[in-house]
């Protein structure tokens, strides 16, 4: 008798440890499941065999080959495109024509008595026998009755409840005569329970139905994955394990090495070339693949793990499945029905939750706890905040899935009905995260006061004007329009305490979340005359008598923000004439990369040399930023933009206070105490510029970025506003741009990015510490600043990424090159040490 082996599926529900392999593929006891199923022909001397493949079929053909290798022949029938179960058959028709011929799975896991089945088969004279099996669940399966003599009476495809009549279920196991692929035409798809048996049966064909004896399983689910090892294991199905008992229950293939200390609990089974260190527990209910090493007083039990996979010191793995080429470093636990999909690298002290699904190629950040699925992306972060916040690819990291968790961690950090502020900008990704976002703070009891689509600078000032608890806003990343970027406030509008955040993640990653009664659901309304508030503080604050002659002329690029529909008439109001650009909310074209932003400055300073107008501004990072162009067409920005705020701040207003980070010039802060501003450093990021600037109750806080805050409005960035207190500042002084940039020194301060491993980012920090050279002196205020009387540089690791930033200055431009090539050759040399 012939036979045919259906190995086209594509095991769906097995994901992710099919994204690579195909069902017949999937190891059991350190066998494929279809070599077990062509051991199990064999056995009962069918070796004429043909394949029928399609999802990764080159890999069954390569596994396989002619078949000779395990005793048979073996040829396949490839469909190009799916042809259902009885289609494919039909397709492979040429090779079984003349005799009765068994057809069977090659992704389900049985040790049917075939010999038995066929016997019944010829006794009974049946055109089809369906092998048949009784089950405990039967509604997964298609369910069969017979009479008293095995003639199949009825049929029911995958029933509900009220429609099972009986246990005994169809295995996808037949004996068929070659009529019944006459009916059928070549190339179209059928299939045997839906298509084919049922119009036998109307036809009064002879079906009969053979209930079998031995095990069955189909292994539908990654649970049943496991369970079908652990049934090969202790002996309940009838198939072989791959390796020699070395005693009851052990079985260890070729060159294993069972270091001395180590312990195995039966039933367990090792591939080839396995090593298990001293120290080590491997079972019960474990399979281990090939060229698999475990090291010391690593545990693995009920557990299946593929080839060539590292388990490190004091890895824990329990009732999981580890792909092929996984890399698990020390102190990581992976939980119960954990999968983790191939090349995986999970780095040190990792938790990974049950059930919690990793799809190959993915790569676990140091410390983290994996709460959720990760299928997209290639990174489960160790820390959830970065620098401004939450940051992720859109619908991809950061999911309405992952926005409610974010949402519930956050409002269950807080008292109970607290009114939280939620904001967004114009895209329709962070429309619906903030939705999201918004549904988990009402289910954990916030009340929620929403302002849609305003900028960033309306949303801090309303939270501090209007009582709010806190607030959080969602929009694409500053620098990059694939991602969102969810910013969360405390109630004085600025960026959340490190405290408050390490509570929110860890309520995040333990899913602490509160879980309140229905009728104490929070309430949501929309946030009123928000930017009314905005406009009215702005004019009190700038208030002034401006003339008509001071009246100044601006081009006013909007970057297609929301400041054009209140802006120009805040303006108006300080004597400013403005000419609008991109005056419409489009986040979309809004510029953000660095080469957006400088084809918007070039415009700009065309129109502005064009028209004879005296100023130019654009706005930019959803009105948080600026750049100024002056009468004559020169960028001024950078540097040079922060000392022309500082100067004229320092001339109205008296003994005033300036937060800059460490990486502003030296020479910035000399000019400033000359004006008899204080000047107070801080760390190099935008929240310590924040925090500081908040703490000093500085009168202006600013980087070299165009990001500056005035604490008399609110504790964030803010263009509108900064460029509404230039104009004011202007008038009062009765200065021009041109003048104060006349008289500014030239800032040499020289920049540059060396990448670094994050392993070596210590060695490189400690060795930079003990070799500090040239008499200079250290500042530790931020990474490590080395200076002396005339230059100075500093070193910062980043926060986010493998890699330093050095920043240095001194008299010339040539001088601060060098002194970045010489620490950043420093950094590549320890680096290797």
């Amino acid at each position: 008798m012939k036979a045919v082996v259906m190995a086209g599926g594509e095991g769906s529900r097995l994901r992710p440890i099919t994204s690579n392999s195909p069902k017949p593929l999937l190891p059991v006891g350190n066998k494929p499941i279809m070599e077990h199923i062509l051991e199990l022909l064999k056995r009962h001397d069918i070796t004429d065999i043909t394949a029928t493949v399609h999802y990764l079929a080159d890999e069954i053909q390569s596994y396989f080959g002619d078949g000779s290798d395990f005793g048979v022949s073996l040829n396949y029938s490839i469909e190009d495109s799916p042809l259902g179960t009885a289609g494919s058959v039909k397709k492979a028709e040429a090779s079984l024509t003349g005799e009765p011929f068994i057809i069977i799975s090659g992704d389900a896991l049985t040790d049917c008595d075939l010999t038995e089945a066929i016997a019944f088969h010829k006794k009974r004279g049946a055109t089809a026998t369906l092998i048949l099996s009784r089950v405990a669940n039967p509604l997964e399966f298609g369910v069969v009755i017979t009479d008293e003599e095995g003639r199949v009476q009825r049929f029911a495809e995958k029933p509900t409840w009220s429609e099972v009549f009986s246990d005994t279920v169809n295995t996808g196991i037949y004996i068929l005569e070659p009529e019944v692929l006459e009916s059928m035409e070549p190339g179209h798809a059928y299939d045997w329970s839906a298509d084919i048996f049922p119009k036998l049966l109307a036809d009064g064909k002879d079906l009969y139905g053979y209930v079998m004896e031995g095990y069955w399983c189909d292994i539908g689910s990654l649970s049943q994955y496991r369970e079908a090892q652990e049934h090969l294991l202790s002996g309940a199905v009838k198939l072989s394990v791959k390796g020699e008992q070395v005693e009851p229950g052990v079985w260890l293939d070729t060159h294993c090495m069972i270091e001395e200390g180590a312990e195995l609990f039966p039933p367990v089974c090792l591939g080839r070339n396995c090593r298990v260190r001293k120290g080590a527990k491997v079972g019960p209910h474990t399979v281990i693949g090939d060229n698999v090493l475990v090291e010391e007083n690593a545990t693995i039990e009920r557990s299946i793990v593929w080839d060539s996979t590292y388990i490190g010191p004091n890895v824990a793995i329990r009732s999981a499945v580890i792909g092929s080429r996984c890399t698990i470093k020390r102190d990581t636990v992976v939980n119960e029905d954990a999968v983790v999909g191939d090349r995986c690298m999970i780095d040190v002290g990792c938790t990974i939750r049950p059930r919690v699904k990793l799809w190959p190629d993915k790569m676990i950040e140091r410390g983290s706890t994996v709460t959720m699925s990760l299928v997209w992306g290639n990174r489960w972060r160790g820390q959830l905040f970065r620098e401004l916040g939450v940051a992720g690819l859109s619908n991809i990291e950061i999911t309405p899935d992952f926005a409610c968790r974010l949402g519930s961690a956050f409002g269950s950090c807080l008292p109970a009905h607290s009114r939280i502020v939620t904001s967004r900008d114009s895209t329709r990704s962070s429309r619906m995260i903030k939705r999201a976002i918004i549904a988990s703070l009402l289910s954990v009891g916030c009340d929620v006061l929403d302002l849609r689509s305003v900028a960033v600078p309306v949303a801090r000032h309303f939270i501090k004007a209007g009582g709010a608890s806190g607030a959080i806003h969602v929009r694409k990343l500053p620098g990059n329009n694939r991602v969102t970027l969810v910013e969360m406030f405390d109630s004085t509008g600025a960026y959340l305490p490190r405290a408050l955040e390490r509570k929110v993640e860890n309520a995040f990653f333990r899913e602490d979340f509160n879980r309140i009664d229905s009728e104490e659901l929070g309430f949501l309304e929309p946030a009123s005359r928000a930017l009314e508030a905005y406009q009215a503080d702005f004019l009190h604050i700038l208030q002034h008598d401006f003339s008509s002659k001071q009246m100044l002329r601006v081009v006013c690029d909007y970057g297609y923000s929301t400041l054009a529909s209140n802006l120009p008439a805040m303006l108006s109001n300080l004597g400013v004439e403005i000419i609008g650009l991109n005056g419409y909310p489009d986040a979309k074209l809004a510029p953000r990369s660095p080469e957006e932003v400088q084809s918007h400055v070039e415009n700009l300073k065309k129109i502005v040399r064009s028209v004879k107008y005296d100023l130019g501004v654009l706005f930019t990072e959803e009105g948080e930023r600026l750049f100024v162009v002056d009468s004559q067409g020169n960028p001024v920005q950078g540097h040079n933009l922060f000392a022309i705020l500082s100067i004229l701040v320092a001339r109205t207003h008296p003994g005033a206070k300036i937060a800059m980070s460490v990486t502003a010039p030296n020479k910035l802060e000399e000019v400033l105490q000359r004006h008899g501003a204080k000047v107070v450093r801080t760390r190099a990021d935008v929240r310590s510029l924040m925090a500081t600037g908040l703490e000093e109750n500085a009168t202006l806080a600013g980087d070299e970025r165009g990001g500056f805050i005035f604490n008399e409005f609110h504790p964030g960035f803010d263009a509108a506003f900064t460029f509404g207190k230039l104009v004011w500042m202007l008038a009062k002084t009765g200065l021009k741009i041109n003048e104060i940039t006349a008289s500014l020194p030239q800032f040499q301060v020289a920049y540059e990015q060396v990448p670094c491993p994050w392993e070596a980012k210590g060695v490189v920090m400690r060795r930079m510490s003990e070799e500090s050279s040239d008499g200079m002196k250290i500042d530790t205020l931020d990474g490590l600043k080395f200076y002396n009387s005339t230059q100075w540089v500093l070193v910062l690791p980043d926060q986010v990424e493998p890699m330093f930033h050095i920043y240095a200055e001194s008299d010339k431009e040539a001088d601060s090159q060098e002194l970045v090539g010489a620490y950043a050759r420093k950094i590549a040399e320890y680096q290797l040490s």
